[in-house]
Order: C-alpha cells, then sequence, then structure tokens
C-alpha cells in the first residue's frame, strides 16, 4: 500500500469514529426541542392541564435544569472510572434519558400536572447527564484547530436533523390527540435511537485522553475559570448572540400570524429555516479554514443583521421575500452552530495549559447555562415589553399598526443590535491557529 493509500484508509476510519461520535446528536435535539415547545402546548391542549398550571410546571423543570448543569459538569470532571469519564456518564445517562422521554411525550391516562413536572424534570435530567460529558467528550477527542471545526459541523449537521424530526414527526402523525399520538411517536424514535446510537458511540469512539496533571479544588477551579479572558469574552458573545437568536425565535409565530398575516406558513416557514441551515454547517466549515474561527463567525453575525434587518419592512403578505430571509438567515445559523463550539475547545485549552487541571465538563456546564439563561431572558424580555407596547398575542386580535411595528422591532431590530456587540467582542479574539497550536505542545509536554 502507498503513503497516498494508508493516508486515505487512515482518513476514512477517521471519519466512521467521528460519525459514531456524531450519532446521538440526532435524538438528543429531538429530545431537548419538545420539552419547552411541544409539550406544553400538548398538555394544555390536548390534556386538559390548565395553562398556568402548566406554567409553573414547567417554570420548576426550568430550574432545576438550571441547577443541575454546574454539578454535572463538576462530577464529569472528577469522576476516573475504567471505562472513562466521559463515556460512562453519557452511557449512565442513556437508559434514563429514553425512559423519561417516553414517559413524558407518551402520557398515562389521567397524565396532568404533576406527571408534567415530574417527567420534565427527569428528562432535563436525562438531556444534561448526557449533554454535558458529551460535548466534553467532543471538545477533548481532536486536539487541532481546525479539526474541532470538523467535528462540531458534524454533529451540528445531525442535530439540525434532530430537529426537523422533531418538527415534522408529531404533526405528520398527529399531534392533537390523546393516547398514540404523533408527540407519543417521536417519544418511542427518541428513546430507541438514544439507546442504539448512545451504544454505538461509546462501543466504537475511544476515550479521549485525559491532560489532567494536577486537580483544583472547587474555589480554585472556579477562580482559574473567572480569570480566562478568552472564556469570557466568548461566553459575554455566545449568551448575547443567542439573546439575539433567541428573541426573534420566542416571536416568530406572532411575527408570521400577526405582521405578515400568514398563519398557515409558519410551519412551512420554520421548516425552511432549520432546513436551510443544514447547508450552513460545510459553509462554516469551509470559512473557518481559509479565514479562522472567529472572524468566519462574525462576518456570519455581520451578514446576518444586514438581512434581518429588512424583516420589520415587509408588508402583510410578503411570503418571498421573508421566505428569503429565512433561507439566508437559516444559513447563517449553522456559522452559529458548528463554530462557538468549536472556540470553547480552543478556550478550554488556554484554561488546561495554565491550570493543569483538564476540565471540560465544567466549560460546557457553563456553556449550558448560558445558552438556558439566553433563551430565559429572550421570554422574560420581549412577552413584557409587548404587553406595554399593547401588542396582543390572543388569535384574531385586532391589533393597530403601532403595536405590530413595535413587534417587528423587537423580532428583528433588537437582536441585530445584540449581535453587533457580540461581534466586536469576539472580533480580534486572541486565539487563532498559532495560538492554539502552541497550547496544544505546552498541554502535551
Amino acid at each position: 500500500m502507498n503513503d497516498a493509500a494508508a493516508r486515505s484508509g487512515a482518513q476514512q476510519i477517521e471519519s466512521r469514529l467521528l460519525f459514531a461520535y456524531a450519532l446521538p446528536a440526532i435524538p438528543l435535539a429531538a429530545l431537548g426541542l419538545p420539552l419547552y415547545s411541544l409539550v406544553p402546548t400538548y398538555y394544555t391542549e390536548t390534556l386538559g392541564v390548565s395553562i398556568a398550571s402548566a406554567g409553573w410546571a414547567i417554570l420548576i423543570v426550568r430550574l432545576f435544569d438550571a441547577v443541575t448543569d454546574p454539578f454535572v459538569g463538576y462530577a464529569a470532571d472528577r469522576i476516573r472510572p475504567k471505562l472513562g469519564r466521559r463515556r460512562l456518564l453519557f452511557l449512565l445517562s442513556m437508559p434514563l434519558a429514553a425512559l423519561s422521554s417516553l414517559m413524558l411525550y407518551w402520557p398515562a391516562d389521567g397524565a396532568g400536572v404533576w406527571w408534567l413536572a415530574i417527567w420534565g424534570m427527569l428528562t432535563s435530567l436525562g438531556f444534561t447527564l448526557a449533554i454535558v460529558p458529551y460535548s466534553a467528550w467532543g471538545a477533548e477527542l481532536v486536539p487541532d484547530y481546525h479539526g474541532r471545526t470538523r467535528l462540531t459541523s458534524l454533529r451540528e449537521g445531525l442535530t439540525l436533523v434532530g430537529t426537523l424530526i422533531a418538527i415534522v414527526l408529531p404533526f405528520a402523525i398527529g399531534f392533537e390527540q390523546k393516547g398514540f399520538s404523533g408527540l407519543a411517536v417521536l417519544g418511542v424514535v427518541v428513546a430507541v435511537l438514544l439507546l442504539v446510537f448512545g451504544t454505538l458511540a461509546v462501543r466504537l469512539v475511544p476515550e479521549p485522553v485525559d491532560h489532567t496533571k494536577t486537580t483544583l479544588p472547587l474555589r480554585d477551579a472556579l477562580a482559574a475559570l473567572a480569570g480566562n479572558r478568552p472564556f469570557l469574552r466568548l461566553i459575554a458573545a455566545f449568551f448575547l448572540n443567542g439573546l439575539a437568536n433567541g428573541i426573534p425565535a420566542t416571536l416568530f409565530l406572532y411575527f408570521v400570524s400577526a405582521r405578515l398575516e400568514l398563519p398557515d406558513m409558519r410551519g412551512p416557514l420554520l421548516f425552511l429555516y432549520f432546513l436551510s441551515a443544514i447547508a450552513g454547517i460545510p459553509a462554516a466549515a469551509f470559512c473557518a479554514r481559509r479565514l479562522g474561527k472567529h472572524r468566519a463567525w462574525c462576518l456570519a453575525m455581520i451578514a446576518a443583521c444586514a438581512v434581518f434587518a429588512f424583516a420589520p419592512l415587509l408588508p402583510p403578505g410578503g411570503l418571498l421575500p421573508f421566505a428569503a430571509i429565512c433561507v439566508i438567515t437559516g444559513v447563517l445559523l449553522g456559522f452559529d452552530l458548528s463554530i462557538p463550539p468549536s472556540i470553547q475547545a480552543d478556550v478550554i485549552d488556554a484554561d488546561t495549559a495554565v491550570s493543569g487541571d483538564q476540565r471540560s465538563g465544567f466549560y460546557f456546564a457553563a456553556w449550558g447555562l448560558a445558552t438556558k439563561l439566553s433563551l430565559a431572558a429572550g421570554v422574560g424580555l420581549v412577552f413584557p415589553l409587548l404587553g406595554l407596547l399593547g401588542f396582543d398575542p390572543t388569535a384574531g386580535s385586532d391589533n393597530g399598526e403601532a403595536s405590530l411595528f413595535a413587534l417587528a422591532v423587537l423580532y428583528a431590530w433588537i437582536p441585530v443590535c445584540l449581535k453587533f456587540t457580540a461581534i466586536v467582542l469576539m472580533w480580534n479574539f486572541p486565539l487563532d491557529e498559532d495560538a492554539v497550536g502552541a497550547l496544544t505542545k505546552q498541554i502535551g509536554n
């Protein structure tokens, strides 16, 4: 076998391993999305749980979800089992996540608010127990600057596949029915794929090398995290960009129904948006290799701002121009999904090189907490503001031009301002390919 053939064979093996690692992203995405989008609607409209009770139950689930992140992250870094600290915790999470999602999405007869709260918390716990070590596993699996983007691009591409499954499957089969509904079918699919793909990943993908040289006490670990300037810049930019994406996600249905007067196109436009994001994943990897990760992400955010700024100017019935906005911003969403997690792995190297303690789980727990806070902040800000500005979200309400324009401004121009702040933070980010290469050598010595 010649050298070229040998390199080709090695590349194929590496690709298979990366694909095996990325496969669980499909059921994890299909598990996470419905918990806060479809489940409350199903329990209130189909099972008859009051909106107030369901709201309190989801609030409890969200608070419990936020509290578990740091504990799971700390545990994921401190255990040292024979199977590996990433693979063992991930493997143990699979039965809990599979069972709880099945019970939540396929509730028993007579299930009410307590069923929603208890199985919602267990589903949230199973998801956190899986996603924190899973993300840390990926960050440590590939040590080089561009290889990390290749891994996150593949993983986030399959995450979008899972997102599309979660959007389409419940409604294609029948969402508004008791018993074995479309949501129940989604629960079965998620449970089976979690167990199959999760086990396959653990069997085929190796545990990454643990570069920990010294274990820091919790207080010192927190101090090191607070002193990691690249991390602070990245997580601030990630929070602002997440808030900029979360606000339109929260207001999307209202904007399409009330402002554009296209209520029947909400589902197709949402599907088009996420479908376009799949095309953005390879584009993000290409641009990151040519321009560097942080610059590619910044340019994508600038392009998203330029396009999204036109949304409030669209007239009622502006289907085609808004569909074009959905396609372009969907493609650019691929940059938001694949590049920041790759940069996060570089930021962890900066901490490991200084502290001697490789704490990827702890960092990704902070990452997950920032994601949840940005989503919560989006909901907590826009609904009170819409109320103050006179917008009535009730279907068929006669909202005036002023309230509809306020909805459009909140939907598009506020997120544009947030994204520009994130761009300022990331434009001159200090960790480029050369800096990460130097950190990798320092960690390996």
